[in-house]
């Protein structure tokens, strides 16, 4: 049976074993995913966040890394949380590994003095019996949320796009890696509605505040692996800001990701969800002309947003389930 143990972050043989076999169990079951690079976990890992613990666990069997697992646990919000990956290489499945990791991850959530377990399960389209969903519930975890993986190759024809909304009031910002000094108590603010208005379904999680501190710590260890484009929407009259849209391109990969897209309350109702997702669009089709798919997550529910989604080209790929398990109380 396999040996479970922490793994030393700054070990970078036992590392990329670790993502080796966290990149070979994701490609086994899905086609299209997003998955980080190798960059992006030793950043996480090796300039950690001070938000964040982010232990990493590795089965081994015969000197071989077979199966792994992250742990994720919040330091100074959602004290109650605790986030689970775990991944077996598909040579190893169907022998306990998985279990076992889970086990051993069980004794850090215990520790931490966790009571409720998330997780994310992708499945791909057409995947009608997913091997990762009946591991899940046998381990007691129930579908709580779905949102839908959404794909859009790259690069993108400007004429199969909807024309950007003629909306004079407002003019778009554009900015990359660090925000404007001048934009970051308005831009704090959005991101934290964002955390607000984001569906969750029933997971049970609560959407921290934005402040100046949390957000120049978050830009100083993304951009060790990322670039950003950052496109936001700013009233002309008195410069307030409307709306706020992020795109993520990792520094060694032909993958961009479409992450947070909000258009502030007070300012709905003029398609500016389009308008700043074709700024942000433009900007990468120009600067970044070696990218070939461009990956976003939308909740069905979240209609606006969805038809945005779909208008400008994108097509369903996964079925994201957040998984949870909470302590009986």
């Amino acid at each position: 049976m396999a040996d479970i143990a922490r793994i030393d972050p700054h070990d970078d043989a036992a590392l990329r074993a670790w993502f080796g076999v966290e990149q070979a169990s994701i490609r086994a079951d899905r086609p299209q995913a997003l998955s980080r690079t190798y960059a992006a976990l030793a950043t996480a890992v090796r300039h950690p966040s001070p938000y964040v613990d982010r232990p990493l666990l590795a089965a081994v069997e015969g000197g071989a890394t077979v199966g792994v697992a992250e742990v994720e646990l919040t330091t100074q919000d959602n004290l109650h949380l605790a986030e689970l990956a775990i991944h077996v290489h598909p040579d190893h499945r169907r022998r306990g590994i998985g279990r076992a990791l889970h086990d051993a991850a069980e004794e850090i959530r215990r520790a931490a003095g966790r009571s409720t377990v998330v997780g994310e399960l992708l499945v791909a389209d057409g995947n009608d019996d997913p091997a990762g969903m009946a591991f899940a519930r046998a381990l007691g975890f129930g579908s709580v949320h779905q949102e839908e993986h959404l794909v859009l190759p790259l690069p993108v024809d400007p004429a199969g796009l909807p024309p950007p909304p003629a909306v004079t009031a407002y003019e778009i910002v554009i900015w990359r890696d660090r925000c404007p000094d001048e934009h970051v108590a308005a831009f704090c603010a959005m991101r934290t509605q964002m955390g607000r208005d984001v569906p969750v379904g029933e997971v049970a999680y609560e959407p921290p505040v934005i402040d100046e501190e949390r957000l120049r710590s978050s830009e100083e260890r993304t951009r060790r692996a990322y670039h950003r484009i950052v496109a936001a929407a700013r009233r002309r009259e008195d410069g307030e800001m409307a709306g706020y849209s992020v795109v993520f391109l990792a520094h060694d990969d032909h993958e961009a990701l479409q992450d947070d897209t909000l258009v502030m309350p007070d300012h709905r109702g003029h398609r500016l969800g389009l308008r700043l997702k074709l700024a942000t669009l433009e900007v990468l089709g120009r600067e970044h002309p070696d990218r070939r798919m461009l990956h976003t997550w939308s909740d069905r529910e979240n209609h606006a947003m969805y038809r945005t989604n779909v208008a400008i080209g994108y097509r369903r790929a996964e079925v994201l389930h957040e998984m949870q398990r909470e302590d009986p109380s």
